[in-house]
């Protein structure tokens, strides 16, 4: 009987490492490279060319397979560790920024060796030569690039705090390095770089406007930050994009479809660890859900007693799905009431959504995909504001009004 089980363990044994992934493909998974690596759906993983908007211009990323011609084929490993950590390039060329080489900096020896051997040994090669990026003068001279690199980038590996516990330290290590989080999440000076590298920074993780979409205040704020949450809904948002932090939309979509969906569970719960520990900075709302008025106030939206600016847009537009109690749908409809989205002080992503609509993402263990329909033509910029604004402000949310400028401005930027 025991030598039936040996046999057969060690027959099934080369199916069971087909099925998991090897450590530098989950160390690519939890970098995303293949999402600014490949060029749309249409496009070859990892075989480049995708357009990056940035304020100077297109810069189109490169062909990251091991082709010996127009990729990586001919990177030794030390070639590679540059690239990825120093964003200097076989040959000598400098990296822009786009590519979050601050962040990679601090990526260990020995996930760099992982990463290479799987981009070498395991990635298809794919001959093709990506659009070259051409920015207008200066920025087309690489070389000043060394000085922005001596301002801003400390070249640094990351070095586990002895105060900390170990699942702090490999939360810390995944948002700060693989998952380069601030690259989105961490508003930028005026040299383009990221404000903070580490929750050493006041503005590390506060968030920022990318791509038309406001990157969510992850720090502990209790309003629009991570306060409220527990990290359970955390790591549940991440692996699945649902959860009582909310719905994903906008640039997180691709984050979580292409990334944290396929990270292991206690690698989510300690990048939840690690994120619940930041704490509140960069607030402007407040949600306080059981001030005596509110549910006064509710009770009269809900009757039809009092008529506040937006109301009336959003019983007929939006109450269907939302509630008039903002309450939503669990796992259907994001409620409104409380939501860190809704409460951010820097309303883009509001608007972003009520313009263009947007789809809930659908993931293996999350719940049916939904859509949101577009607002923008049946809704002018005013009432745009209106409803935005009584959103804001309502069951308990208190949070800056939405002006009729932001929302045309908005609307200006997206037709382009």
């Amino acid at each position: 009987m025991i030598r039936l089980l040996i046999c057969l363990y060690a027959a099934l044994l080369p199916i069971f490492a087909m099925a998991q992934p090897s450590r530098g493909a989950y160390l690519a998974r939890a970098g995303d490279c293949v999402a600014c690596h490949t060029a749309g759906t249409e496009g070859a993983p990892f075989a480049g060319g995708l357009p990056i908007n940035s304020p100077f211009g297109i810069i189109y990323s490169t062909n990251i397979t091991p082709d010996l011609e127009t990729g990586i084929g001919h990177y030794t490993l030390e070639d590679f560790s540059r690239a990825l950590r120093d964003g200097v390039a076989k040959g000598g060329k400098r990296l822009y920024p786009a590519m979050p080489y601050a962040s990679f900096t601090a990526i260990t020896d020995s996930d760099v060796r992982a990463l290479y051997d799987y981009f070498m040994k395991e990635v298809k090669p794919v001959r093709r030569r990506p659009p070259e990026t051409r920015l207008p003068f200066p920025f087309n001279q690489r070389w000043t690039l060394l000085f922005w690199d001596m301002l801003f980038v400390s070249h640094e590996r990351y070095k586990p705090h002895q105060d900390r516990d170990a699942d702090w330290n490999r939360g810390a290590y995944l948002v700060q390095s693989l998952g380069h989080c601030g690259a989105c999440h961490t508003p930028r000076g005026l040299a383009f770089q990221e404000k903070g590298y580490t929750e050493a920074s006041p503005f590390y993780l506060t968030g920022a406007v990318v791509d038309n979409w406001f990157a969510a205040n992850l720090t502990g704020a209790p309003a629009s930050g991570l306060g409220r949450f527990s990290e359970e809904a955390i790591s549940s948002f991440l692996g699945t994009g649902h959860s009582d932090v909310g719905v994903v939309f906008g640039n997180m979509v691709e984050v979580i479809e292409n990334s944290t969906k396929y990270l292991r569970q206690q690698d989510l719960k300690s990048i939840a660890h690690y994120l619940k520990s930041l704490p509140a900075r960069a607030e402007s709302a407040s949600f306080k859900p059981t001030a005596p008025a509110v549910a006064a106030e509710l009770s009269a939206i809900v009757t039809g007693e009092i008529e506040r600016p937006g109301v009336g847009i959003y019983q007929s537009f939006c109450a269907k799905c939302h509630k008039a109690t903002g309450e939503g749908e669990a796992d259907k409809f994001p409620r409104l009431a409380g939501n860190p989205s809704v409460l951010a002080r820097n309303p883009t992503s509001l608007i972003h959504l009520t313009l263009q609509g947007g789809e809930i993402t659908q993931t293996q263990n999350g719940p049916n995909s939904e859509k949101m329909p577009s607002f923008a033509q049946k809704l002018s910029d005013p009432e745009i504001a209106e409803v935005l604004s009584f959103i804001r402000n309502t069951w308990g949310n208190i949070a800056p009004p939405v002006t009729t400028r932001e929302v045309s401005s908005l609307r200006k930027a997206l037709r382009r």
